[in-house]
């Protein structure tokens, strides 16, 4: 296969692998998503894969609608956390290689890496296939695997993901052409987008699924509950020595990240 490549990436997993691949290969283009509104201020702000590409000099492409007419000047695509639906007369014009953050058929979906976490899972890992119109259902090129450890956060479980999604791309484009293999008729699940609720603890829960769950949307999304009567998001957690759930690192509302013995001086 052509070296030469073109990634389709928005959100900060695609970014990573962007990096990782640019080091090792000629990228023509970045296809992203449009600049959006963010913060308070609702000022437009580039998607995180643009700023690495801009950084790296690479061309960007924000179509609002994807066209037939599409340049991307290279034979195949890369797509990794793009969250566009990518038509499928572009599918067909040439090779789009998806980067799941999963062990597929396992996880199919937006939140692959968090529902993971929060399911308790004890593994993951990538999977390279073929992007199809129907989600995350291609046949597989390459997968690997890592153990998830009890204190891994979904930042960790991303960026070690991102390692192994580079090593499989290399032994994928390395090909003369990609080897497919049907994913199995089993074991389908769906790790829908994290809803707000989704973020919402219930302390009558199992200390081990409340951690879970901080795990899960920790460093980039926090979960929340309510702690001596204050609304807080909890970064991070664990199950203490008496088993029971431990907030380590909270934010009370309009503050910042603590400790949580600092915060809990605090409301003396």
């Amino acid at each position: 296969m052509s070296s030469r490549i073109a990634v389709a990436a928005t959100a900060p997993f695609g970014a990573e692998v962007l990096e990782r691949l640019a080091a090792q290969h000629e990228v023509s283009a970045l296809l992203t998503r449009p600049d959006a509104p963010a913060g308070r201020g609702r000022k437009l702000v580039a998607p995180p894969a643009k700023q690495a590409a801009e950084r790296l000099g690479i061309q960007v492409l924000q179509p609002e609608r994807l066209e037939p007419a599409l340049d991307l000047a290279a034979p195949t695509v890369v797509v990794v956390a793009y969250g566009k639906l990518i038509p499928e007369s572009l599918l067909d014009d040439r090779l789009w290689l998806n980067v799941h953050p999963s062990l597929l058929p396992r996880w199919r979906g937006a939140a692959p890496v968090e529902r993971a976490i929060m399911a308790g899972d004890v593994e993951t890992g990538v999977t390279i296939h073929r992007t199809v119109k129907d989600l995350d259902a291609g046949p597989i090129a390459a997968q690997g695997a890592f153990l998830l450890e009890a204190d891994d956060d979904a930042g960790e479980v991303y960026t070690r993901a991102a390692e192994l999604a580079v090593d499989l791309l290399d032994e994928v484009l390395g090909l003369p052409a990609p080897i497919f293999r049907p994913q199995a008729e089993d074991g389908v699940t769906y790790a829908d987008k994290i809803a707000p609720e989704d973020r919402l603890l219930d302390l009558s829960r199992s200390p081990r699924e409340l951690v879970d769950i901080v795990r899960a949307l920790s460093p980039h999304i926090g979960a929340r509950a309510e702690l001596y009567g204050r609304q807080v998001t909890i970064w991070r957690a664990q199950v203490s020595e008496d088993g029971a759930f431990e907030p380590l690192e909270v934010q009370p509302a309009g503050g910042t990240r603590m400790e949580v013995d600092a915060w809990l001086r605090g409301l003396r």
